[in-house]
């Protein structure tokens, strides 16, 4: 297969790659960057574990052909903590006791993000809509609607 370059932004770091056209972005993050955040589940975009956020937008890493993200800005999980300190979402999710196998959580906090980034003070089903692309086999989804609902408040609490 032909390869191609592929520039973009991952988590605030310019990176060049080249690969092979037809890549998906998961497997370019994952196998030619390094970043293993992203979690290949279902590799169809049904269970959302893959999820990251392209220019602002909730995105589906293993349904994402790595060449159309040339120029773009892509956040993970892996990139949320700044200076060793986690991200509102990522100690909420640890306090709330929202992870069991864990798998699902990379997914789960990127939706979030998104939806707190739209809707800083959600309501329990404004979050119940925005994890609805999410599957979890292990919590029940409480604690995880739970953990996004106390970093809400906290980042409330914080602009005040």
């Amino acid at each position: 297969m032909a390869k191609v370059p592929v520039q973009f932004t991952l988590n605030g770091s310019e990176k060049a790659e080249f690969i092979e056209s037809g890549t998906t972005l998961l497997h370019a993050l994952r196998d030619k960057i390094g970043d293993t955040s992203p979690k290949g589940g279902c590799h169809q975009g049904t269970c959302g574990a893959c999820s990251v956020i392209i220019d602002g937008e909730l995105r589906l890493s293993c349904l994402t052909l790595a060449e159309t993200c040339n120029g773009a800005d892509i956040r993970t999980t892996a990139g949320l903590a700044e200076g060793g300190v986690l991200h509102p979402l990522q100690r909420a999710f640890l306090d709330a006791f929202a992870t069991q196998c864990g798998f699902c959580t990379p997914g789960m906090i990127m939706a979030a993000k998104v939806l707190l980034d739209r809707v800083p003070n959600p309501s329990r089903e404004d979050v119940v809509e925005a994890l609805s692309g999410n599957i979890c086999r292990c919590t029940g989804y409480e604690p995880i609607i739970q953990a996004v609902l106390i970093a809400a408040r906290a980042n409330s609490q914080n602009a005040a």
